[in-house]
């Protein structure tokens, strides 16, 4: 694979798939790739805390079906629908980054 060759980090690798930040190949990755990490750390705060998709969504006033959706990495959810399910319904603190 000639586009690999000269590869040394993973910032290249990334550019090398997906193209340079900024470009909607990029873009789109990188928008997966975050709601991939969310997705997994809220199921895993979730079963950590040993309560079901349907607790969870009580807790906060969502559905059970919004919870399984953000779980799969098929919904869309806005921060402050985030932050509750987070802080209110697992008792965990959202911290946000900016780079």
């Amino acid at each position: 694979m000639e586009k690999y060759k000269n590869i040394k980090n993973f910032e290249q690798l990334i550019e090398a798939d997906h193209g340079k930040i900024g470009t909607e190949s990029r873009n789109s990755y990188e928008e997966k790739s975050q709601m991939f990490i969310i997705s997994k750390m809220l199921k895993d705060a979730r079963k950590e805390a040993n309560i079901t998709q349907e607790q969870l969504a009580e807790k906060t006033g969502t559905k059970k079906s919004y919870i399984s959706r953000i779980e799969n990495g098929k919904g869309n959810i806005q921060l402050s629908t985030l932050i509750r399910i987070f802080e209110i319904g697992l008792n965990k603190r959202i911290g946000l980054t900016f780079l």
